[in-house]
């Protein structure tokens, strides 16, 4: 898989913390990676989706920020330009969350969007 260098998918220093835990929690090894989509539902029509996976698909588009690899969907990119993957272990809620500055709007949760 080749790494594209700009224009990516990015993630900050609190969501690489958490990913890196995920990772030795669940044992996974370095053939593992973030997998990033975008999918039609939520209360804006577009969400975000989030998985651990090791196989790759022809049209993934593979992103490296911080020793992390973060790969998308082809389709899933164009949402997802320069957009920072955070995580939030705050009182406003915990969880993943996505800084997508192609987003006309988003939900109060902050899962889904519109374009």
């Amino acid at each position: 898989m080749e790494v594209a260098q700009e224009n990516g998918i990015y993630i900050s220093d609190v969501a690489k913390g958490k990913i890196e835990q995920l990772f030795e929690e669940s044992n996974l090894d370095e053939t593992y990676f973030v997998r990033v989509s975008v999918v039609g539902g939520g209360c804006s029509g577009l969400s975000y989706k989030l998985d651990f996976d090791n196989e790759s698909q022809p049209t993934d588009q593979v992103f490296e920020d911080k020793g992390i690899r973060l790969v998308t969907d082809l389709k899933s990119f164009l949402y997802l330009v320069n957009t920072e993957l955070d995580f939030s272990d705050g009182l406003n809620g915990k969880g993943f969350n996505f800084v997508n500055p192609n987003a006309s709007r988003s939900c109060g949760c902050g899962e889904s969007f519109a374009v």
